[in-house]
């Protein structure tokens, strides 16, 4: 999966989406936890101190009665966090009474501290311990049975914040321990659904390549009803294109048989008239035919190209030149070997791949003294399918060229030897057939000594 393929950039962004979703989900599910944790909490305070304030401000005598401990086991065990505490606020002779677990120690009174209080006339304040450790405190303020007017008391309990925090760390690690996991399912999640939603490209990959290799005319298959148009639009494309490159091909034929035939008849003309203007014409009528055929093989090669999904499996098509030239120069002994795996296709017409093959074959049996080699393959160049190339070489045993030579043969028309028949046509075809199929060809010096000839063609 590449960096830039439709299925990273979906989960790259499901993914963002997701660091930002979870983490803001995360705090706000926490604030809320710990929100409800902080008013269970405070609500357990406020409880306690209106037990305690009910129980010791109703008293028989000037003092308040120090309660029993039914509320919590904790206010009986030294310095544990959770304390009451009873103190006189306007007589300051009176005495202080505080729970078993503050020993000799005193707390803050919010009320000293200016603390305001609430609706419910209670007043909150976070301070420290005996020994320093952060308490939460509940006021209330009562007199002795409740007389308006009587002297007041502070009626106070405390409860230890550690347990708060340490609640409210408890929650935060579990939580962010669930929200990681299902940040990992859901893109994991993303993931598959990702892979399974393309898998329609595929498809259209997959049948693309068939139709560019020859192996179909179409684009075949139930896709998804979203692909469905596209694949509609593309077989019109294919059969669109198809339609031009028949019309062209139409047109040229046409114009080959509207030409040939004025063209024969002036050349008739020209050769009954034995004077010189005579036989000037009908040299350059012979000109004009070949150049009008030359360029209109040189169309119909064009409009190959152009057409998609035409290919030629290779094999067979080496296969039946060989036999072929190999009776035709049965008297010279000349064996012509050839190495070709099954399977491999030429882009191209069939016709113009036998054009290039029985080029080079009959030059090369022609030259050769009694060897033909015949190599096909196909290579991958940078790793990509969509750029494999099929390479044909040609050597034989004959007396080769020179480099000069190398250089001059391919030119239409010429020969380097008139003892051979031959027109001097047969390279020059084949390279210009490689180059309207925009291949390369290569002429060397084989290794038995005579002309290697190698063609690097479009292959599927």
């Amino acid at each position: 999966m590449r960096l830039n393929s439709l299925a990273s950039r979906l989960i790259a962004t499901s993914a963002v989406w997701l660091l930002l979703v979870l983490p803001l989900a995360g705090m706000l599910i926490y604030r809320l936890y710990r929100d409800d944790v902080q008013s269970a909490f405070d609500g357990g305070l406020e409880k306690l101190v209106n037990a305690i304030a009910l129980d010791s401000m109703n008293a028989a005598g000037t003092e308040p009665v120090v309660p029993n401990n039914r509320y919590e086991p904790l206010f009986e065990e030294t310095h544990s966090g959770w304390y009451w505490q009873i103190k006189p606020l306007d007589d300051p002779l009176a005495r202080t009474f505080v729970s078993a677990s503050l020993a000799t120690a005193t707390l803050d009174v919010p009320f000293e501290k200016k603390v305001e209080a609430d609706a419910g006339g209670n007043r909150w304040l976070n301070a420290k311990g005996p020994l320093g450790e952060p308490l939460r405190m509940v006021e209330v303020i009562d007199t002795i049975n409740h007389v308006t007017g009587a002297p007041r008391y502070s009626i106070l309990v405390a409860g230890p914040l550690d347990w708060l925090d340490s609640r409210l760390s408890s929650f935060l690690a579990r939580l962010s321990t669930a929200l990681a996991l299902t940040g990992i399912g859901l893109v994991t999640a993303t993931l598959v659904q990702v892979r399974f939603g393309l898998l329609p490209l595929q498809q259209i990959e997959r049948g693309l390549a068939a139709i560019r290799s020859g192996e179909a005319a179409k684009l075949d298959g139930e896709l998804p009803v979203e692909i469905e148009p596209l694949q509609y639009e593309l077989n019109q494309l294919i059969l669109s294109n198809q339609d031009i490159v028949d019309r062209a091909r139409t047109q040229v034929g046409n114009l080959a048989h509207a030409l040939k035939t004025p063209l024969a008849v002036i050349t008739n003309e020209a050769r009954e008239d034995k004077s010189p203007l005579g036989a000037k014409v009908a040299g350059q009528a012979e000109i004009m035919r070949d150049q009008i055929n030359y360029y209109l093989d040189r169309a119909r090669v064009a409009a190959g190209v152009a057409v998609i999904g035409r290919s030629t499996e290779v094999a067979p098509v080496a296969d039946s030149l060989v036999r072929a030239l190999e009776r035709i120069n049965r008297d010279k002994g000349v064996v012509i070997s050839a190495a070709c795996s099954p399977g491999l296709r030429f882009k191209g017409e069939k016709q113009d791949l036998e054009e290039m093959l029985g080029n080079l074959l009959d030059n090369a049996c022609k030259w050769a003294k009694k060897d033909v080699e015949l190599v096909v393959q196909s290579v991958v160049r940078d790793g990509r399918t969509d750029t494999r190339r099929l390479l044909i070489r040609v050597e034989d045993d004959g007396p080769g060229l020179t480099e000069e030579q190398r250089a001059r043969i391919g030119k239409r028309g010429l020969r380097l030897d008139e003892t051979k028949p031959g027109t001097g046509l047969g390279l020059s075809i084949v390279t210009d057939l490689v180059q309207s199929y925009r291949g390369t060809m290569v002429l060397a010096q084989a290794s038995k000594g005579g002309l290697s000839v190698s063609l690097d063609l479009p292959a599927t």
